[in-house]
């Protein structure tokens, strides 16, 4: 991708310009991206450990744990290192391999979240049939085209934004290079950017939703026929923790980009882009731990098993 101006880098403003805040702002986002790799990775080994854990569910969560673990490598590094220092420039090129990867993990992860609520519509709804329809051949067609849908979006995205002529100033009033934050900069029209960018945001975001709601919708409706309410809360536990985090991405994703531009502050984008970046991957691996009980259990018989070698 080639500029057809002269800007080389861009400047990111981040959030403050005070040093005693941002050496606390650093201190609170290295304790967050360490939790969020040791979170990650102790999930991604204790799927890959434990046999009981092997089936089309887990498969779907080891991928979603893997990208969260991606998605904040995208961001947090670059922000934590312009916190402690004066240069808080990012080349050209930089900026637009950030925004790539940063759409790349973000939109596959939407894409991934449709693939999940459709494996538990099939285990609840179809139960008897469950293991015939979520064979491993259909399990790796919807994790592979998860990935390559956010693949395709993400250069679609990013090869439209960075071939635009840029002018003038070279500042992005943001804490990365967001595709809201760059258009800002570009020189002359960018109608037919914005458009595509809101196409593809309606097939990205909008129709993965649109597919979860119909998935819970059926979910829901099998749950409330079950007779017993023990088999009522155990169908509904299976469905809890992958329906809080559809819940937490979408609302910070629709909040993030489909509110109108002229109801929040710069610094509310800034916040709210923090958590859908960052958040979101630092609180996936707590919801599957805390509120999945063959996640506990397997976590328990690892922590016994290191206990009796120690010994």
């Amino acid at each position: 991708m080639r500029n057809k101006t002269s800007v080389t880098e861009f400047l990111i403003l981040g959030f403050s310009d005070h040093i005693d805040v941002n050496l606390i702002l650093f201190v609170v986002f290295l304790f967050v991206y360490i939790i969020t790799v040791l979170g990650n990775i102790l999930l991604l080994m204790v799927i890959y450990i434990d046999p009981a854990l092997h089936t089309p569910m887990y498969f779907f969560l080891r991928n979603l744990s893997f990208l969260d673990l991606c998605y904040s490598s995208v961001i947090l590094p670059k922000m934590r290192a312009n916190l402690l220092s004066d240069n808080k420039t990012i080349s050209f090129a930089q900026c637009a391999v950030q925004m790539f990867f940063f759409l790349f993990f973000g939109l596959t992860e939407c894409f991934l979240l449709t693939s999940m609520a459709y494996d538990r519509y099939s285990a609840i709804c179809t139960p008897l049939h469950y293991t015939a329809i979520m064979n491993k051949k259909v399990c790796l067609q919807l994790t592979g085209s998860s990935w390559i849908c956010g693949t395709l979006v993400a250069v679609g995205h990013t090869s439209s934004v960075f071939t635009l002529p840029f002018c003038g100033s070279n500042t992005i009033n943001h804490i990365f290079c967001d595709i809201q934050g760059v258009l800002k900069l570009v020189c002359g029209d960018t109608f037919w950017v914005e458009t595509q960018i809101i196409m593809g945001a309606a097939f990205a975001l909008f129709m993965p939703l649109l597919l979860i709601l119909i998935s819970y919708i059926y979910i829901i409706s099998a749950i409330l026929k079950i007779r017993s309410a023990k088999g009522r809360r155990k169908a509904f536990s299976t469905c809890s923790s992958h329906l809080t985090v559809v819940i937490l991405c979408a609302g910070s994703a629709l909040i993030t980009y489909a509110r109108p531009k002229s109801t929040y502050g710069q610094g509310e984008v800034k916040v709210f882009s923090l958590f859908y970046s960052v958040g979101i991957a630092f609180l996936n691996p707590i919801i599957y731990s805390f509120r999945n009980k063959e996640v506990k259990r397997a976590l328990k018989k690892v922590r016994l098993n290191i206990f009796k070698e120690e010994r």
